[in-house]
């Protein structure tokens, strides 16, 4: 079981060190965020699955309120700061921009 829990651990460890590397390799701050938000949630999973059994039950309840407390927040986090970088006038290399007219109240999908 030990190994186990650590090879778990090491998957995610490496999920870790792979979005740290997208943060330091992507050009864009849309593209940073991504890497950062998609596999954060991922490494603290993965890590919290295999310290888990290694911890025992009252580890594996603060690991879990953790996990949950992350996977709750990271989507809403991840979302206002590219809201934020949007409005800096900063996005030159959008291809499209589909928050252009919010202000208006109109975006592509119409009217709200």
């Amino acid at each position: 079981m030990r190994v186990a829990a650590e090879v778990v651990m090491v998957a995610g460890a490496v999920i870790a060190v792979l979005a740290g590397i997208g943060l330091l390799r992507f050009s864009t701050p849309f593209a940073r965020i991504q890497a950062a938000g998609k596999a954060s949630p991922v490494a603290l999973l993965l890590m919290s699955v295999g310290a888990a059994p290694l911890l025992g039950w009252r580890g594996f309840a603060y690991l879990a309120i953790a996990a949950g407390a992350m996977i709750v927040t990271l989507p809403i986090v991840a979302h206002l700061l590219l809201r934020a970088v949007h409005r800096t006038d900063r996005i030159d290399h959008l291809a499209m921009d589909d928050l252009a007219a919010d202000e208006e109240g109109e975006t592509h999908l119409g009217s709200f």
